[in-house]
């Protein structure tokens, strides 16, 4: 036996998960839920920032944008890192590099300081996603109970996205603004105490060698595609973001090449063969587009059509979340009762697809059958991620966990770029169709435009315009909900016929490889 056998062998967790793994998995959800906060958490801090710091409109923009452009772009480096030098450590490193950049951004006394700590801080998340959901593929080897524990994983990293806007409020009323970083620090210490003892170290006995070029390559391939989604998404299809989406697939082209030429591919093709993980990634990407879409007319509609406050926003916003923790613990039950998978999938996409055709329902004063839609929207894609991450990760071996969960998170991040940028195309394109002609031309681009005009205006025509615009805001949300519904219907067929002959445990051959690596 080699030596890297040997680790291995060592390493290696009984067949069914004890408290001891259990206990692991509560450690493991906290890095997760701050890393997934992180992508919102900005949200009422940057007025604060603006005021303290005084950064210019780029910077701006890049305070906010940067933590997910280095988290998208690195995700695949960092995944295929992990196979190799050991998931454990390089989750430690990540928690280190994400508390150290927290205390950094917290006291930033410059625009340009913040931005290199909210670098840093993507770098870290990078780190820490895939790792997490590679260690739960580890730690959990018994299927049932890896189906449990990725429902887990994915109501938390949901709930988290959901809980960062609110504490960035609750903590900017209360303290300042740097107050939304410190709080990561006391979960990532205690990570960097408890992982050592609970949580096993795991890495590919024979990874080869770590192909450098891909690293740049991939992240040639992830960023433009990325940036040019989200800004054709704001602008429309301006010319440079066009060029950027077409540089990025350029080098998308030349990564894939690079993977299925090279020995040691950075991600393994073979992965692509595993049944089921090809349709799982694709799938989840729609359920990523579906939910992202979601969140970008809900939050607008309850700021600027009902008229709440930011924090009110936010708050209300809670709520949708609240059935999220019954919705993947229900579809692992119906699944290991004997319910095909597919049908599971299929259902999923389905309740997400009734959120959105609740949704063209909503007139300019409904906010409860928007938060319903928004529930069913959530609850539906908790059931689809947390079967299609359990699917994708039973069908690929666990040495190659990190890699394979770096391609599922990567594929999120792409899917709600689409999701803004398409459905929020489509929302857009019906608002400044139906805006008045004689309105000013900046109620033309926004809705948040038009009721910035409103306030300059006399109270009669104030009202006018802010009465057309939510009107035509709420007619373009019923047109996206509509094109979402439609995709989902199309992804809940997609799903019962392409995942029905699947078998939905763990492949047996990895179990054999691991069994005899003991």
């Amino acid at each position: 036996m080699t030596n890297s056998t040997h680790e291995q062998a060592n390493s290696a967790v009984p067949e069914r998960a004890g408290r001891k793994e259990w206990t692991a998995l509560a450690v493991l959800m906290l890095p997760l839920l701050l890393v997934s906060m992180d992508v919102s958490v900005l949200y009422f801090a940057v007025p604060a920032i603006s005021a303290d710091l005084e950064p210019s409109g780029t910077q701006q923009l890049w305070i906010f944008d940067i933590y997910a452009f280095v988290l998208a772009g690195l995700l695949m480096t960092m995944g295929s890192l992990g196979d190799r030098i050991g998931r454990r450590k390089l989750l430690l490193f990540g928690a280190a590099a994400f508390g150290a950049a927290s205390l950094t951004a917290a006291y930033a006394n410059s625009a340009e300081l913040l931005i290199a700590a909210r670098a840093v801080l993507g770098i870290g998340g990078a780190t820490l996603m895939p790792s997490t959901m590679a260690l739960v593929r580890t730690m959990f080897r018994d299927a049932g109970q890896r189906a449990k524990a990725i429902g887990i994983w994915s109501g938390v990293m949901v709930a988290g996205i959901a809980l960062g806007s609110v504490m960035s409020g609750v903590l900017v009323e209360h303290f300042w603004w740097g107050s939304v970083f410190l709080v990561n620090l006391p979960a990532m210490v205690l990570l960097l105490v408890l992982a050592p003892v609970l949580i096993p170290e795991f890495k590919d006995p024979k990874p080869g060698r770590f192909d450098l070029l891909s690293v740049p390559l991939s992240m040639a391939a992830v960023l433009p595609v990325v940036y040019g989604i989200k800004e054709m998404a704001a602008a429309g299809l301006e010319l440079e973001y066009v060029a950027s989406l077409a540089v990025g697939l350029v080098f998308a082209a030349l990564f894939v090449h690079r993977q299925r030429t090279t020995e040691s591919p950075l991600i393994s093709p073979a992965l692509f063969r595993g049944r089921g993980f090809a349709p799982a990634v694709l799938l989840n990407l729609v359920c990523s587009l579906a939910m992202m879409g979601s969140a970008y007319f809900t939050t607008q509609y309850l700021q600027s059509v009902l008229g709440k406050s930011a924090m009110e926003a936010a708050l209300w916003a809670l709520l949708p979340s609240v059935p999220i923790g019954f919705a993947a613990p229900v579809a692992t039950a119906l699944v290991q009762r004997g319910m095909n998978r597919a049908y599971v999938v299929s259902s999923g996409f389905a309740v997400s697809a009734s959120g959105y055709g609740l949704m063209t329902l909503t007139g300019t004063d409904s906010m409860w059958t928007a938060l319903t839609a928004a529930a069913l929207l959530a609850c539906g894609a908790v059931i689809v991620g947390s079967q299609l991450t359990d699917l994708a990760l039973g069908s690929t071996p666990a040495e190659k966990a990190g890699s394979a969960s770096s391609l599922l998170e990567t594929g999120q991040e792409f899917g709600g770029a689409l999701g803004m940028a398409l459905l929020g195309s489509i929302g857009n394109a019906v608002y400044r169709s139906e805006i008045p002609d004689s309105a000013p031309a900046e109620a033309h681009e926004t809705l948040g435009g038009a009721l910035a005009v409103a306030q300059h205006l006399p109270d009669r025509a104030a009202s006018a315009l802010v009465d057309a615009a939510r009107e035509a805001f709420t007619s373009g949300m019923h047109l996206a909900a509509l094109a979402g519904a439609a995709l989902l219907l199309i992804a809940a067929a997609s799903a019962a016929v392409t995942l029905r002959r699947i078998t939905p445990t763990a492949a047996p051959a990895e179990n054999e490889r691991q069994k005899e690596l003991v």
